[in-house]
């Protein structure tokens, strides 16, 4: 359960240690701690200083711009990173190198290789993911986004929605129906397709922080080379499935030291409102504090498989299901901590919508009050409670299975 580093893991560890003290600024005291301009300021400034190391895409064979690096040593790397507070890239990089970047290096063609991968790491191309519909979701084969191909194009019509960045994006993957006869998991096809073109349109959604960081995505007529194609025509569930399970291994290293971060801060924010002495509070905060433990006991476990070469497989459910679970309670505890101070926004809000806010963050109201608001959206996002619950229960514990429909926007889409 305890990864092993060895001699050789330690080295590189001090090496990357080396290269943040180099490049990082005197008293840096983590992203979270600038303002908004700043912060995007030094991310961009930051990016660039990871790609001229071949840190950008560290994992990535050297040929395609990356440094090749070691399963354990991008995990190290992603440690260090997430305790130093800084980022591993810019805001789109998630899309660009870990999911869509690593999935064409595993399935694509050399020309696909050739062609995209040096546009991801310039930052030419920005990305984002086609993947939910308004009927699929969790669900994700009952996708119904239909293409049909016509001469040396595909014709893309549907819709998806849950699209982040989608309004900042200039490519998007998107898993289509191609074949509505076959089998529920199959006739999908993962195809690349440009966003600036008259066919696709993007419309924000409103989130409950008053931001709109997702959109709706739709398509009329849209189109995509032949060629656009990751995989094969009708075998895009196994390049989609390729595509989630590459960011387990470097969320299992860094989401319980974010989550320590955080709860340290949420200690300091009890001293500094004159509740450390509170002994509900006091009770609560243990908790908080024995959840991070196993959260970081449950990081291990995903990892050890992962440094060993297993792909992250359904027992991965439970730790999804773990630390959204939790986020729910420690935001909420630290709302009531604020008290009546949490009736007003005071300070910026997190600079992203997802998990934590960012190491160096301050304790003030609209930091966790923004927090508190994405933490509802941590058991719904990356598969509900519900359905993690479901894979937990059939697939790790054997449990009967629930009944399946035969029916949905893939049986009903028009031929």
């Amino acid at each position: 359960m305890q990864p092993t580093y060895t001699a050789e893991a330690d080295t590189f560890r001090e090496k990357i240690q080396a290269f943040l003290a180099e490049h990082l600024p005197a008293n840096w005291q983590g992203i979270g701690a600038l303002d908004a301009e700043a912060a995007m300021k030094f991310t961009q400034e930051w990016r660039d200083i990871l790609r001229d190391n071949q840190y950008l895409a560290a994992n990535w064979p050297v040929e395609y711009g990356g440094a090749g690096l070691t399963a354990l040593e991008s995990v190290i790397m992603a440690e260090e990173f997430a305790k130093a507070g800084v980022p591993t890239g810019g805001p789109n990089d998630v899309f660009g190198i870990q999911m869509v970047g690593n999935t064409i290096i595993q399935w694509g063609t050399e020309e696909q290789k050739k062609h995209f991968l040096p546009r991801i790491i310039s930052g030419e191309d920005t990305w984002c993911q086609g993947y939910s519909e308004p009927n699929a979701g969790s669900d994700l084969a009952n996708i119904g986004c239909k293409a049909e191909l016509d001469g040396d194009e595909w014709v893309i019509n549907g819709q998806k929605i849950w699209t982040s960045a989608g309004h900042l994006a200039d490519w998007i993957f998107v898993l289509t129906r191609t074949d509505p006869d076959a089998a529920k998991h199959r006739g999908i096809t993962f195809v690349l397709v440009p966003m600036d073109q008259p066919g696709v349109e993007v419309r924000p959604i409103k989130m409950i922080s008053g931001e709109s960081e997702f959109n709706e995505v739709f398509f009329s007529d849209a189109k995509a080379p032949k060629d656009n194609v990751i995989g094969e025509v009708n075998g895009g569930w196994a390049v989609a499935m390729t595509l989630l399970g590459y960011e387990r291994g470097e969320a299992a290293a860094t989401t319980p030291v974010l989550f320590k971060v955080e709860i340290d801060r949420l200690v300091e924010l009890a001293k500094q409102r004159g509740k450390a002495d509170d002994p509900l509070v006091r009770q609560k905060v243990a908790w908080c504090y024995s959840k991070v433990e196993i959260m970081r006991f449950l990081g291990m476990r995903t990892l050890t498989k992962f440094l060993a070469g297993e792909h992250p497989g359904p027992d991965a459910s439970i730790f999804k299901l773990y630390w959204s679970e939790y986020h729910h309670k420690i935001t909420e505890l630290a709302i009531d901590i604020l008290g009546a101070e949490a009736l007003e926004i005071d300070g910026k809000f997190p600079s992203s919508a997802f998990s934590t806010d960012s190491p160096g963050a301050p304790n003030d109201s609209g930091s966790w009050i923004g927090t508190f608001l994405n933490a509802r959206a941590g058991t719904i996002y990356a598969g509900t409670s519900q359905v993690q619950r479901n894979i937990i229960g059939e697939m790790v514990l054997g449990l009967p299975k629930e009944p399946k429909s035969d029916r949905g926007p893939w049986k009903d889409t028009p031929k």
